[in-house]
């Protein structure tokens, strides 16, 4: 009792350090380097931040808390344009709820809604079942089906929590088969690898992680670029498959389990296939849905004009047709929606679009990098230091899509400020990669604390395998930008 209501203090005590700074940051002497609405947009950010690290509210609460402090902060202050005139409320407001309008946030929507058809059908478990019934009892063969899982699962499933809460179950399933307890070896071996694939197929896939979205939706409105599912898959699919090699032998070698066979874990996977029962309509029906959806994004720009909100939200209209779609009701659905993770979509690039427009991004921009001389270095060089700092900056963000939201529009800021047309694009994009980079600890990504959730494992294990992880991760970072990125044309 008493550990829980210390944490509820100091949930209150970030919430006060929170408004605290927005308070200082708003009323601090300002000289005229940055515009009086960036200052304000800056205070409402490092509001954000501090909430959106400490955990002090949920996500949609501190959405809600964001719009309401953006319309009256910023709306007193004075326009860009015109520095007579205010933004006025009512114009604040319409910026702040201006993300509600931007495609990436019905993308998301209707990614959701097609992770809850997977849920309400099971599709996603049986799937997983038959790869890991294919693959047989070895803890090898075990390692590499858990890592093929969370590969296919990625261009079918547009959430990661919901991947691996697929995953996750059958495994430790597995593990209890054997007699072992949910905290051996065997188990943080098994866990720890299907989780740490998911994060990797975050990045080689766009409708896999909502954190690309924030990226393309910046990158759109600021460049006025579209990237395709499959020129995103040509840039990222390689570091991810890559990336899922070093997995199988970093996993294998570092945690060695205590047994090389499960020889009941034929038996369990059997057991729920059986419980799943003979393939449904319902099934069948999201099958044919996914594949096409599948084929649509893929050919996106080629063979037709189609872009990917678009066919996605198509497909979850057939997906919600009595007869045709998987779904009896729109209650049935409702309930299997997380109705804020949208929410806080919007706002968050709502508030990294207001950054940029009231010139806060650029201001903090060249305040943060400008010591660095970033602009007489080599793009390398530069991709080298920014990749660090976003890794090291990754360590207190518990969501990719908020750090993507407060990180994406200063690094859009920075390839102006050290004058990267060229290849402002592919910077921002392989930024965007490194952001996916959940790695290191429990809490640097919401599909690892689910699995931390199961006790299978413990911090020091999952920092085992964190850490090489990273390190190969950042050093294929730099290869693919001296190499394969630079032959594509993205740098």
């Amino acid at each position: 009792m008493s550990e829980k209501k210390e944490k509820k203090n100091l949930k209150g005590l970030w919430i006060a350090l929170a408004f605290l700074t927005l308070i200082i940051i708003t009323f601090l002497p300002n000289n005229g380097d940055v515009p009086i609405a960036g200052q304000r947009s800056l205070a409402i950010l490092a509001f954000a931040v501090i909430l959106w690290v400490t955990e002090a509210v949920s996500y949609p609460v501190s959405a809600a808390m964001i719009i309401a402090i953006t319309a009256i902060s910023l709306g007193f202050a004075p326009t860009i344009e015109d520095p007579s005139a205010t933004y006025t409320t009512a114009g604040a407001l319409k910026m702040i709820l201006g993300g509600f309008s931007n495609s990436a946030v019905a993308l998301v929507a209707a990614a959701l809604f097609l992770a809850a058809a997977m849920q309400a059908t099971n599709l996603h478990k049986r799937l997983a079942l038959w790869i890991l019934n294919i693959v047989g009892t070895k803890t090898k063969n075990i390692v590499f089906g858990a890592i093929l899982v969370s590969i296919i699962l990625a261009f079918f499933v547009p959430s990661a929590t919901a991947r691996a809460g697929a995953v996750v179950p059958i495994l430790l399933g597995m593990v209890a088969a054997f007699g072992l307890a949910k905290n051996s070896r065997l188990a943080a071996l098994l866990v720890i690898t299907a989780v740490q694939s998911v994060s990797i197929w975050n990045v080689g896939i766009k409708t896999a992680a909502a954190q690309n979205m924030v990226a393309l939706s910046f990158i759109n409105k600021e460049f006025n670029v579209d990237v395709s599912w499959s020129q995103w898959f040509l840039y990222a699919a390689p570091f991810s498959l890559i990336m899922s090699v070093i997995l199988f032998f970093v996993m294998i070698k570092l945690i060695k389990p205590e047994t090389n066979v499960i020889e009941g874990g034929k038996d369990v996977i059997r057991q729920q296939l059986d419980e799943l029962g003979k393939l449904k309509a319902t099934e069948i029906r999201l099958i044919v849905i996914s594949l096409l959806l599948l084929f649509f994004w893929s050919t996106e720009g080629r063979l037709h004009q189609f872009d990917t909100t678009t066919v996605t939200i198509f497909a979850i209209a057939l997906l919600l047709t009595p007869k045709i779609g998987v779904f009896e009701s729109w209650k049935s659905v409702e309930a299997l929606i997380p109705w804020g993770t949208i929410i806080v979509f919007a706002v968050g690039i709502a508030l990294g679009t207001v950054l940029l427009d009231t010139q806060g991004a650029q201001w903090l921009s060249s305040t943060v990098f400008g010591s660095l001389g970033l602009e007489h270095m080599p793009i390398l060089s530069t991709i080298a230091l920014v990749s660090a700092f976003n890794i090291l900056i990754h360590l207190g963000f518990a969501s990719a899509t908020s750090l993507s939201s407060a990180l994406i529009p200063i690094l859009i800021a920075l390839t102006t400020t050290i004058q990267l047309p060229a290849d402002a694009i592919g910077f921002v994009l392989i930024q965007q990669f490194v952001i996916s980079f959940g790695f290191l600890l429990p809490v640097s990504a919401p599909q690892n604390m689910l699995a931390y959730g199961t006790g299978a494992f413990t911090v020091k294990d999952f920092l085992k395998s964190g850490i090489p992880l990273t390190i190969a991760g950042y050093l294929l970072i730099l290869l693919f930008s001296a190499t394969y990125w630079k032959w594509l044309g993205l740098l």
